[in-house]
């Protein structure tokens, strides 16, 4: 657990010059489908970054070797480096989709509440919360790969590390839309909270604390509010 949280430690303390994966242009194609009825084949990239995510994401990007990820595919070796320069680039890749995936679901909840920036942020939370205690939730990927890719220069730990500031900066914008007397103490609170969440649904799971977060957050935002 120490481990763990001087990871987060290091990540917040500021981000590295972030590296530009390299990656092939062209992918070859593929006869497998994505399971759809109906649905066109995948390239074989494609596959190889489906079954890459959910693995990483499951069982740790480092647990992970790249004879798994083909084999799992169902796609060669030279497929894959032909579409990743190596499996750092891959994670690299997995940890950029995870990160579109997250602002995906923290934009439609601000879009579910235009002008009300603590409801946006409630509503998101909420739905934490709830997947928080689910079987199977391993916290945020971007979080993971950070505490296992201590090297300041990794390509993952690039990905994660801006991710995280990207993160502390909206907070922080949200955080003054709501009039908060510090904007900065009250973003960093909550940061600490939803980080709190992710790390603490992989111990308690179902009936933990991350399924108050939601709740906790409200209460935090009520008193960094003026009177």
């Amino acid at each position: 657990m120490a481990t763990l949280f001087s990871g987060l430690a290091a990540l917040l303390s500021g981000p590295p010059a972030e590296k530009e994966p390299t990656m092939a242009s062209k992918f070859p194609a593929a006869s497998a489908t994505s399971g759809k009825p109906g649905a066109k084949p995948l390239l074989a990239a494609d596959r190889i970054r489906k079954t890459a995510r959910e693995m990483f994401y499951r069982d740790g990007i480092r647990a992970v070797g790249v004879d798994a990820i083909v084999t799992q595919a169902g796609v060669t070796k030279p497929s894959l480096y032909r579409s990743f320069s190596s499996k750092d680039e891959l994670a690299a890749a997995y940890l950029r989709d995870y990160d579109a995936e997250f602002w995906a679901r923290f934009d439609a909840a601000c879009a579910a509440h235009p002008g009300d920036p603590r409801a946006q942020l409630l509503d998101y939370l909420s739905g934490l919360g709830g997947r928080a205690v689910q079987n199977g939730y391993r916290g945020c990927g971007l979080t993971n790969a950070a505490v296992e890719y201590p090297e300041q220069d990794h390509p993952a730990r690039a990905v994660a590390v801006a991710h995280k500031h990207e993160l502390r900066r909206r907070l922080n914008a949200m955080a003054a839309e709501m009039g908060a007397a510090d904007p900065n103490a009250l973003a960093d609170g909550l940061l600490l909270l939803i980080e709190g969440a992710f790390v603490s649904s992989q111990l308690f799971g179902e009936g933990g604390p991350a399924g108050r977060v939601a709740d906790m957050a409200d209460k935090l935002i009520q008193a960094h509010l003026p009177a």
